[in-house]
């Protein structure tokens, strides 16, 4: 048996990356998991497939973050297919909630538009938060929340201010979410994952160039795969993470934490 078995969870942006890294681990320790996607229904489908090959269980759930009406769409999406799949859809029909789609900008402050950086607010800050308060009436006591924000939070990347600015408030949120939320034994956590090999840095981790200066400057010689994300986020979802609440777990492998010594 696994250690989420009977439980449910939701995986914002679950088709690809590390957000189908997230659902596969959550459903191989028992989950029944609810895959988030934006416009990608192949690959979304692709995930539940994948899960379903594994002997877990999955169903997909699609709402465009940005567009009006998307956290009404994503609910109405999660209890018609928590009824479909035999779970309660009521009240304490969720279990864990994991808020990890997001979308990401490149360019100094004296690029970023104002549209730019309301469409960034919108999809990376203002829409997990109202996914969350949605959840809280299904969230069943002893539930929990991982936000997925990022390590350019704590490194000074000037051409991703943006990005930086909305994944620093996505973070600051956890903790005062975990206070308010810890009598109702939910913890609320945040992984700040570094450079995960996915669609989104193909651009640059599959250039060799590239590549070598990212593992150069990586207390652990690599980039991270998606898996490595996940492992963490499976350690938080699971019952070993019951007394861990309000921290921001870095899942960089260690990138820029200083100077590399001589081999």
């Amino acid at each position: 048996m696994g250690q989420l078995d009977s439980r449910t969870a939701l995986v914002t942006g679950g088709s690809r990356g590390i957000g189908r890294a997230v659902a596969l681990r959550l459903a191989a320790d028992g989950a029944l998991v609810a895959v988030h996607y934006g416009s990608n229904q192949a690959a979304a489908e692709e995930t539940v497939a994948l899960i379903a090959k594994a002997g877990g269980r999955a169903f997909t759930v699609q709402a465009g973050f940005g567009e009006s009406g998307a956290v009404d769409r994503l609910f109405e999406g999660l209890t018609a297919g928590l009824a479909e799949h035999g779970a309660d859809h009521g009240a304490g029909s969720l279990d864990i909630l994991v808020n990890n789609a997001g979308i990401h900008s490149i360019g100094s402050i004296g690029q970023l538009t104002e549209e730019e950086f309301e469409r960034l607010l919108t999809v990376n800050v203002r829409t997990p938060l109202f996914v969350i308060q949605r959840a809280l009436p299904l969230l069943r006591d002893g539930g929990r929340i991982v936000n997925i924000a990022s390590a350019a939070t704590r490194i000074a990347l000037p051409i991703q201010i943006g990005y930086t600015v909305t994944k620093a408030a996505l973070t600051a949120l956890g903790a005062p979410l975990a206070n308010e939320l810890g009598r109702r034994g939910i913890t609320v956590n945040t992984v700040n994952p570094g450079v995960i090999r996915t669609d989104m840095t193909a651009g640059f981790s599959t250039t060799p160039e590239a590549l070598a200066e990212l593992e150069s400057i990586t207390a652990l010689g690599r980039i991270g795969e998606p898996e490595d994300v996940a492992d963490v986020v499976g350690f938080l979802a699971g019952p070993q993470g019951r007394w861990v609440t309000g921290q921001t777990i870095d899942a960089s492998g260690g990138t820029y934490l200083g100077p590399i010594p001589a081999q």
